[in-house]
């Protein structure tokens, strides 16, 4: 019987936990980091090295190393310098390369297994595992959001650049229904002409003059009444949707919402969503709609994640930093569950996983992360 159970990935309790301690005393984990520790990328590059030494310290195992090498940054000499090198000491598991641009380069090391913080894509590829935020994970948790909102006709929006086809092959693999495709032009001085179109503004606008002629000459006091109205309109006309989905991210997103506002699309009636957001305040300020969902990791979590890190480093990390940090405990844990790491299977565990982004899974060689939906309003974060 395939029963589900909850893995908590708290690394003290699982030190503790003589089932997974036995026989493995005297062996070693040493675990590889590819990082762009030197040149424009570095601050990044360390936030991700000191993620690590944060986890390292609530592990609390001396058989456990950390080899980190600098990688550089869609640095092909450097990423295969720092792999080799990596190698040469017998190192089996790494965490990185941060780019997916760097994924062909590592897939010739197959005798090596990564784990990436790139969301390129759910499924283990090769030999690399990417545990980031996936568009399918958030896209499902928008499909179930939304539907439970009663909403029936949604838009997907995204922008037409070199991840549109990454994008729609997500879209087709996740079958949504009652859907309409939107591919848009992410440059402004185009931008809200093609959501005038969208959102039928032209007609609309035509509606409300139309309307407005019928009460103009008329001197009643329902006449006057209903003009009085319709000057505080600026369109008239319902749009043929009720909920958004925008794939982007900022100043294109706040681009997009903007042109949303100006062609009078009401966030009261129209469900507006988006993606990869994490928690960034910039868009409380900076945005002429103050209230919009998208999924995200537990935000709980990443405030105490980023307190302990303020508090043993004197500075906050970067946001991806959190997902390095998840994956060396993902790497403790199947190292021993399982005695030792040989394979990438090793990690495509039953059950669910809780890590400091939330709830998450690997089975059937694939990543999937349960997200919370959170919504923006009143200049906070505030979980639906």
């Amino acid at each position: 019987m395939n029963k589900k159970f909850i893995i908590i990935l708290s690394y003290i309790i699982l030190f503790l936990n003589s089932n997974l301690l036995s026989n493995e005393r005297d062996k070693i984990l040493k675990i590889g980091l590819l990082a762009p520790l030197t040149g424009e990328y570095a601050e990044l590059g360390n936030s991700l090295l000191y993620s690590l030494q944060l986890a390292l310290d609530e592990i609390n195992d001396k058989n456990v190393f950390i080899f980190p090498r600098d990688a550089g940054f869609n640095d092909k000499e450097k990423l295969n310098l720092a792999i080799r090198d990596i190698r040469s000491q017998g190192i089996k598991i790494v965490i990185g390369p941060i780019s997916y641009d760097d994924f062909d380069e590592v897939k010739k090391y197959n005798d090596l297994i990564f784990i990436s913080p790139s969301n390129i894509s759910p499924e283990f590829t090769n030999n690399v595992i990417s545990v980031g935020i996936s568009l399918e994970s958030q896209l499902k948790a928008l499909k179930n959001f939304i539907s439970k909102q009663g909403k029936k006709k949604t838009v997907i929006m995204y922008p037409n650049n070199r991840y549109s086809k990454f994008i729609e092959k997500k879209i087709n693999i996740l079958d949504l229904k009652n859907i309409k495709i939107y591919k848009y032009n992410p440059n402004p001085e185009v931008l809200t002409g093609e959501i005038e179109k969208l959102t039928n503004y032209a007609q609309r606008k035509r509606n409300l003059e139309l309307r407005k002629k019928m009460f103009e000459d008329k001197d009643d006091e329902q006449s006057i009444k209903q003009l009085e109205r319709l000057e505080q309109l600026y369109t008239l006309g319902e749009i043929n949707f009720d909920s958004v989905i925008i794939i982007d991210f900022g100043n294109n997103l706040k681009s997009v919402l903007t042109s949303l506002v100006y062609t009078d699309v009401d966030p009261n009636k129209v469900l507006l969503t988006t993606v990869n957001q994490w928690f960034d305040e910039s868009i409380f300020y900076e945005n002429t709609i103050k209230t919009i969902y998208y999924p995200s990791i537990n935000l709980k979590q990443f405030r105490k994640y980023n307190n302990n890190y303020f508090k043993k480093f004197s500075s906050y990390p970067s946001e991806i930093t959190i997902l390095t940090y998840d994956a060396l405990g993902l790497i403790y844990y199947a190292w021993r569950k399982n005695g030792k790491i040989t394979s990438i299977n090793d990690f495509s565990f039953k059950g669910k996983i809780k890590g400091k982004i939330g709830t998450f899974s690997l089975e059937d060689r694939q990543v999937t992360q349960d997200l919370d939906i959170y919504k923006t309003e009143n200049n906070k974060f505030t979980k639906f």
